[in-house]
């Protein structure tokens, strides 16, 4: 807070509550019109403005002193410092921003996955744009991203054929990280373990006694279905269940076919069903549910994933907690790693957080 010196034209700040005087120094002389500046920063903190400025980008591959790097970014918050990022790009051909794709904005997952992204971004310095693009479709959101809104890098999570995503990310020739999903040919991708928890559902349904347990799977030929399905066989395997293919159909990753998938279930009897998803997973309980059959007495659901939603849901769904906003998080610092010219590592997949039991899983009907 301050007022105007008429004979200066300068803004003077009241230091009398134990403001810093350089500060009010800097305040009074730079005039309020004018953003603290870099070299304002590096003053206060006693540092040059090179050290400065890497500290403020987020530089990890620097050996400054961890007090220094206190000081700094203390100097800076004091100030109220922030980077001018249209005229770094000018600068350097970067626009500081990162662009995110994803196939459903209304899916719990990947709204935990933004999450994520958005608090390495911001860690890092970066600004984070968000599109949408459905499976299949076949606007140039892609090139948009990284051409129109200049995204040095961007994170995808996406539904498409393989085929269709590599000439998609080939032609932006920007770099990326996948999200939740491996591609053939590209290095960098951050995924979640879905096999294993789709095996620790299962463990957890047969441990109740269920010997019928049916799986709403994925996208046939997908990354995450391919996975699922293989984590569902593990289970089974587990606890000495044949496999029963006609007790898999294929959901998708809606509510929508959730209930399709459930309804084609049906005449199978299964006294328990696992959802690829937390969505499908909700899907088949609303068919359930039209179909006058009670769960968990009549059939137990298990979804993959959780979030709030799940106890919304009646009666409250059982899930397995997956790291998704970790994975968000990770992916979007693994893409500034190369941006700025590192060789990271290959991430391995990221382990289930656990089995939230809930109302909707039950002991086997006899």
């Amino acid at each position: 807070m301050g007022a105007w010196d008429n004979a200066t034209g300068n803004k003077v700040t009241a230091c009398a509550l134990g403001g810093s005087l350089l500060i009010c120094d800097l305040l009074a002389t730079a005039g309020a019109s004018m953003r603290p500046r870099l070299a304002d920063v590096a003053r206060m903190a006693g540092v040059d403005i090179s050290t400065a400025s890497r500290v403020l980008r987020g530089e990890t591959n620097q050996r400054i002193r961890e007090e220094t790097r206190e000081r700094i970014l203390k100097s800076a918050r004091d100030l109220d410092y922030s980077p001018n990022t249209l005229a770094q790009g000018l600068r350097t051909s970067r626009s500081q921003t990162l662009g995110l794709i994803v196939p459903q904005l209304d899916n719990p997952v990947f709204a935990a996955a933004i999450r994520g992204a958005e608090k390495s971004c911001a860690k890092h310095g970066y600004s984070l744009l968000i599109a949408h693009r459905e499976s299949g479709a076949t606007d140039a959101v892609y090139h948009r991203l990284s051409h129109g809104n200049r995204a040095d890098g961007l994170l995808v999570a996406s539904l498409d054929d393989d085929q269709l995503l590599r000439e998609e990310l080939e032609s932006t020739r920007t770099p990326f990280v996948l999200l939740n999903r491996r591609l053939k040919g590209s290095p960098y991708s951050v995924v979640l373990d879905s096999r294993a928890a789709a095996a620790i559902a299962v463990d957890h349904l047969a441990q109740m006694g269920h010997r019928r347990i049916a799986h709403l799977a994925g996208r046939p030929g997908g990354f995450n279905a391919g996975e699922r399905l293989a984590g569902y066989r593990d289970g089974l395997k587990r606890h000495g269940i044949p496999f029963d293919p006609k007790l898999v159909a294929v959901a998708g990753y809606t509510a929508e076919g959730g209930a399709d998938a459930m309804r084609s279930l049906l005449a199978e009897r299964p006294t328990a069903v696992l959802g690829a998803t937390l969505v499908t997973a909700a899907g088949a309980m609303a068919l359930l549910h039209e179909a006058g059959l009670q769960i968990p007495r009549d059939v137990s659901v298990v979804g993959l994933h959780d979030a709030p939603v799940a106890t919304m849901l009646y009666p409250q769904l059982t899930s397995v907690k997956m790291p998704t906003e970790l994975m968000g998080e990770i992916a979007s610092s693994l893409l500034i790693d190369l941006l700025k010219g590192g060789t990271p590592d290959p991430v391995a997949p990221l382990a289930p957080d656990g089995l939230v039991i809930r109302a909707s899983t039950g002991p086997a009907p006899r």
